[in-house]
């Protein structure tokens, strides 16, 4: 009989070096911790080591603050021949006040890889009780609407022919960054891309800015120990306190001289006071052809998220003890 496990809990206390200058953890230590839960499960239920290709719909709903309790929960909710769809929760407490807060809940991709490094086939999941059926569901769903927004940012142009705020961070990846593979852990990556987006966020803002959405990771190359790592974030749209960053992760041998692109993201940040209200920003009016195409852009990928709000995310419930293989 097999024993594989369809689910993985990780718990841990907060600690003091989590949480950024603002007094909590960001939105990009979060997802490090959501990619490690998320392979822990992918991994676990395939045999096999995994690779993340794509982690989206990500709202942080709330902070979570040094002292308290984590749970970050990552089910298998859908597989295809070498992929695998995982549902992580992340959920926080304060040890003296129990009472449970959902800060974020998202779907992740990964596929699994033989010894080769080639995509290999994994077991099939079959839902066995109410949420794994609905959540098996909306990932179909998510599916569909991943697809076309991958659609609508094909001829989308990055130069640098723009006047928009922008940020660029470069540095080597370190062998602290990578994995069980030899590549660079996929939540350190997006850790990147919060953070490069968080500083135009808040150089355009002047003030504090939080994210408050992530579209879609979408991971296209591995990262390597030593590559020349560019992480290029830039503002594409704004709208009240929202501000649409753009950022792109390219990697390469530090001595030649093209990077390849190795991840890309939209992130929504929100402009807040200190007492974390929204506060509304200096709007962003491109001038130059290539910014007002990414501001439509910007304006195109709302109306398609907007289709997922028809289905509401769940928070997932402790998986029962049982035999899915």
């Amino acid at each position: 009989m097999s024993t594989r496990s369809d689910s993985v809990t990780l718990r841990f206390l907060a600690a003091p070096m989590d949480v950024n200058t603002h007094g909590y953890v960001d939105g990009g230590k979060i997802l490090e911790w959501i990619d490690k839960a998320g392979y822990a499960c992918a991994a676990g239920w395939s045999g096999r080591y995994a690779v993340t290709g794509y982690v989206g719909n990500i709202r942080f709903s709330s902070g979570i603050a040094a002292g308290n309790m984590v749970e970050v929960e990552a089910r298998m909710v859908y597989t295809g021949r070498t992929s695998m769809q995982v549902v992580c929760t992340v959920s926080s407490y304060n040890p003296q006040k129990p009472e449970r807060i959902v800060n974020t809940q998202c779907l992740l991709v990964f596929v699994a890889m033989d010894s080769e490094g080639r995509p290999t086939p994994v077991p099939e999941f079959v839902p066995y009780d109410d949420w794994s059926r609905i959540e098996h569901e909306r990932a179909l769903t998510l599916t569909g609407v991943r697809k076309e927004i991958e659609k609508a940012m094909v001829d989308q142009v990055y130069t640098d022919a723009t006047e928009a705020c922008r940020e660029t961070l470069r540095f080597l990846a370190a062998p602290t960054d990578v994995n069980w593979g030899g590549k660079v852990h996929g939540g350190y990556v997006m850790h990147w891309i919060m953070k490069a987006g968080q500083l135009v966020a808040e150089r355009w803002s002047h003030g504090r800015a939080e994210a408050v959405y992530a579209g879609g990771f979408r991971f296209y190359r591995p990262i390597l120990i030593g590559d020349l790592i560019e992480v290029d974030a830039r503002m594409i749209y704004s709208s009240g306190s929202e501000m649409h960053v753009s950022v792109w992760v390219r990697s390469g041998d530090p001595r030649g001289r093209d990077l390849l692109t190795a991840t890309h993201c939209i992130i929504v940040f929100s402009a807040r006071n200190d007492d974390g209200d929204d506060v509304v920003v200096r709007p962003w009016i491109p001038r130059l052809p290539e910014d007002r195409a990414l501001e439509r852009h910007a304006v195109d990928l709302i109306e398609i998220r907007k289709k997922l709000l028809r289905t509401k995310p769940h928070q997932a419930e402790t998986a029962p003890e049982t035999d899915n293989g």
